[in-house]
């Protein structure tokens, strides 16, 4: 029997826009409540008053780690409770090593890894208190696999990926499962910076997916019975030979 998301509470970084975004309607669509992070107050707000009282706006900026440490009174005060955490928010950067500016690289990095962590060990102590609960990280394909055109990327997800699988063992005991969906190419403002030719080579030959595909997975994971953990999801254009 799969598991209902009714009287749920959802947590989502990076949920004003793109994956996150479909994720939160995802959810709230399945009955949950949803509290949407991210530091776009405007839009967030105004997301929010669109998708009814289940969805609730936290702005927070995922760098400021004082603040992001704070986040689970905050979620509580909001939503009176938190079963599910998805540390949804990341950043992009592809192209050349020897070409690539390693300060942008560490706003990346500290974004993909260090606020994601520190997101986590925010909210799994009262999970592990409550003997229940979900974490999810939105990691990518390049985590188990090396692209070579985004080699700082790549980096950023294979560490999440260690992530996921040593902190999984660690608290299944506690009831409380992690698990990470593994993306290929989705269309987001991740790929900005993707070159004018290849977006529109990947467009026209259906190598890119829409965020709401990620979402269904997403879904799909959180409703497996309690004893069953998606610990990766890998989810691709069919186009796409890995």
């Amino acid at each position: 029997m799969n598991q209902s998301m009714n009287q749920k509470v959802a947590a989502i970084t990076g949920a004003a826009s793109g994956i996150g975004l479909a994720c939160a309607q995802a959810l709230l669509a399945a009955g949950a409540t949803v509290v949407l992070i991210d530091r776009a107050e405007d839009r967030l707000r105004a997301l929010c008053a669109e998708l009814g009282p289940r969805a609730q706006p936290l702005v927070v900026d995922l760098l400021d780690p004082a603040a992001l440490s704070a986040i689970l009174p905050r979620i509580l005060d909001l939503a009176g409770r938190l079963d599910i955490f998805h540390a949804n928010a990341g950043a992009y950067i592809g192209g050349p090593v020897a070409e690539g500016d390693p300060d942008a690289w560490d706003q990346m990095l500290n974004l993909n890894i260090n606020a994601a962590f520190r997101s986590v060990h925010a909210v799994l102590p009262h999970m592990i208190n409550q003997k229940s609960g979900d974490i999810l990280f939105t990691s990518s394909v390049a985590g188990v696999v090396p692209v070579v055109w985004e080699p700082i990327y790549t980096a950023s997800k294979f560490a999440v990926q260690a992530f996921v699988h040593s902190t999984r063992r660690q608290v299944a005991p506690h009831g409380v499962r992690v698990g990470a969906v593994l993306p290929g190419p989705v269309v987001t403002a991740l790929l900005d910076d993707w070159p004018k030719e290849k977006m529109e080579e990947a467009l026209a030959n259906g190598s890119l997916m829409q965020p709401q595909e990620v979402a269904e997975a997403v879904l799909f994971m959180l409703t497996r019975p309690r004893n069953v953990v998606i610990r990766d999801l890998v989810i691709l254009p069919n186009s796409v030979d890995l």
